[in-house]
């Protein structure tokens, strides 16, 4: 790790003003710059900003520096978040990590991570080590010929699904973005992750009320049952009425290089009875467009079944 410089903001708008890399748990954060992966001048510590709670009232409200596992305990909280949450890192990281940074967590690719191995994320121009390295836990989705990383954050999924947006701080005042748009796929500029612009900060969560959210859930399929990233995961969110599948709410991750929200899955859905013929009908078109690479072929077959999976599971 190379020397930086430590301040701790009093206020948002002196955080937003000063040059620096902002630090919450620090999950992500501390280990990247023990791998030089990233060297920040100087490190902005966020805790002691005004940025926590948790409002149910209307929707769902998260300060950005909650963390994950008071949100995952909160009983306001929708199932799909609880779940995704719980599946995340281990305890101990959720205890530590913020919501926040959770939604700004850069990508687990091996070679992003070796600063010894080209990576256009990492290095732009320097080429993609996985696109013909070992690629079994890459992105099939959203990927181009620059990057094929997949994002690692479980939460997001669940955003993503539940149509939420953050609101951003920033030198010029406040924004708010929906999360799937702040999500960048990789293009020619796979360095550019999200829509963050300099100096901003994610203050806040925000999920649009969605009674019915209620009938929610969240599968992750990994190699071990604990501390392990997605190689396909499902979030899920179902309106059914007299049987019937009014309305719904479907996103993937592990699969792609950023949470992939699956709107074919969605239409394909709507009007139909909540069977499981009707669930492996509309997660037959889960993995249009999907590019396996060499390691990774058993993906395409495995989103399918883990969306079916989710779709049983939250139909009940």
């Amino acid at each position: 790790m190379r020397p930086f410089e430590l301040t701790a903001p009093e206020s948002v708008a002196d955080a937003v003003a000063s040059p620096g890399t902002f630090l919450a748990g620090g999950t992500t954060l501390v280990d990247l710059m023990k791998l030089n992966v990233m060297t920040p001048q100087r490190v902005l510590d966020i805790n002691a900003l005004p940025l926590r709670g948790i409002d149910t009232s209307d929707g769902l409200r998260i300060g950005a520096l909650e963390r994950m596992s008071d949100i995952a305990a909160h009983p306001g909280v929708y199932p799909v978040i609880s779940r995704a949450l719980l599946q995340s890192a281990s305890q101990q990281l959720r205890n530590m990590a913020s919501i926040g940074g959770n939604l700004l967590q850069r990508t687990r690719c091996g070679y992003f991570r070796d600063v010894n191995m080209p990576c256009n994320k990492r290095q732009p121009g320097s080429g993609c080590s996985a696109i013909n390295g070992v690629n079994r836990m890459h992105a099939i989705l959203g990927t181009s010929d620059s990057c094929v990383a997949t994002h690692a954050s479980d939460v997001a999924v669940a955003f993503v699904a539940l149509d939420a947006e953050i609101t951003l701080a920033g030198a010029s005042g406040t924004r708010t973005v929906k999360l799937d748009d702040f999500y960048r796929v990789p293009g020619d500029t796979p360095d550019v992750e999200n829509d963050l612009r300099p100096g901003e900060l994610i203050t806040e969560v925000v999920v649009p009320r969605l009674d019915w959210a209620r009938r929610s859930t969240y599968v992750k399929v990994r190699d071990r049952q604990s501390y392990e990233f997605a190689l396909a995961s499902a979030a899920v969110a179902l309106d059914i009425q007299d049987g019937q599948i009014a309305d719904a709410r479907v996103a993937a991750g592990g699969v792609a290089t950023k949470p992939w929200r699956l709107t074919a899955v969605e239409e394909a859905l709507r009007g139909r009875p909540a069977t499981t013929q009707s669930f492996e009908d509309a997660a037959s078109v889960a993995a249009d467009g999907a590019k396996p690479l060499s390691h990774n072929s058993f993906k395409p077959a495995l989103l399918r079944r883990t969306v079916v999976r989710a779709l049983i599971e939250g139909s009940r």
